[in-house]
């Protein structure tokens, strides 16, 4: 059986969650390409990569949302409907997709069966939660920036039997849990400059900032902002009081794995982010909109607190690679 495997590669979260799927993927007699496409990653896949794409990124901006003019100057048509029709998904029986658009598109104008297996498939579903705001053009736009043609998703909760319960690599679930007197932060879509300022006024609290924007480590008072590299970010986490992130969802869910106190920030016109703080909210986990002033009382009062929101997310990733061939073999 040969078979395509094609991962989205803006944020790193969809690339983490690969680390652990190629592995379940290959216990199986199985014969597996990969693609990768998005420009926005900062972590290094462990495998051979067949197809390296630009694609089709959402770059991010310094003040909490996506920079749409750069992510329209970037969305090069000409250039992506090139790609879309270079990839040969012909050639495979399976094509497996992680919202990412070039195969999904490739496969829909040939008619080809295309097998989504992500967390923005579980976004879609009627059973999980939305935010009270609705945004047209944003589910419209998650709609059919990689349609699939069959759906294997992942959420924070199993809402229905077609959605899973977090993947949680195994370096989360190996990694020694401590509790530090330091907070982690990842907020990708914030420059280092509206972090610091921001984070500043708590004065008595110690941050560690994981940054795209610095190659190396500095010390701000109580603030220290770091390069990301996936091992340094994972002890930071695991020894940390709390988690402040972006409402992506492979941080937040693996911090709640690790049973951290976790605080979230979506990013602004965003809908999944805006899906993900819906369904964290439901689940306990505070939100606050921005980086703004007036939102530091809330983030003051977390610091305060310790609540945990507890979770069972069981090592699943077998189990539904297992499905989603048994599957494909029926209908293909």
């Amino acid at each position: 059986m040969k078979v395509l495997y094609a991962i989205q590669g803006t944020g790193n979260g969809h690339l983490s969650r690969a680390q652990d799927v190629i592995p379940a993927l290959l216990k199986h007699n199985i014969s597996l390409d990969i693609l990768v496409s998005g420009i926005q990653a900062d972590i290094k896949l462990p495998y051979p990569i067949k197809y390296q794409l630009q694609g089709l990124s959402f770059i991010f901006g310094k003040k909490g949302g996506v920079d749409v003019w750069k992510t329209y100057y970037r969305a090069n048509s000409m250039r992506l409907q090139k790609e879309i029709k270079s990839i040969p998904v012909d050639n495979y029986d399976l094509v497996i997709n992680d919202f990412e658009p070039v195969t999904a598109w490739a496969c829909k104008l040939k008619g080809k069966p295309c097998y989504s297996f992500s967390h923005q498939t579980a976004v879609l579903s009627s059973w999980a939660p939305k935010p009270k705001k609705k945004d047209r053009i944003g589910k419209w736009i998650l709609k059919n920036y990689a349609p699939t043609s069959h759906q294997f998703g992942l959420h924070f909760k199993a809402y229905e039997s077609t959605i899973y319960t977090p993947i949680i690599r195994n370096d989360i679930r190996s990694a020694s849990i401590s509790k530090g007197e330091h907070y982690t932060v990842y907020l990708p879509s914030y420059s280092d400059e509206k972090l610091l300022k921001f984070l500043s006024k708590m004065k008595n609290t110690t941050w560690e900032v994981f940054s795209k924007y610095t190659t190396y480590a500095f010390y701000n008072k109580n603030i220290q902002i770091k390069p990301i590299t996936d091992e340094a970010f994972v002890k930071s986490m695991a020894s940390s009081k709390g988690v402040l992130c972006g409402a992506g969802f492979e941080t937040p869910a693996e911090s709640l794995f690790m049973q951290k106190k976790l605080l979230v920030v979506p990013m602004k016109g965003q809908y999944e982010q805006q899906c993900n703080a819906a369904a964290l909210s439901d689940m306990g986990v505070p939100i606050i909109k921005s980086l703004k002033k007036k939102y530091l009382d809330k983030v003051k009062h977390w610091l305060d607190t310790d609540t945990i929101v507890p979770v069972n997310y069981p090592d699943v990733t077998d189990d539904i690679v297992s499905k989603l061939l048994e599957e494909s073999l029926v209908i293909c």
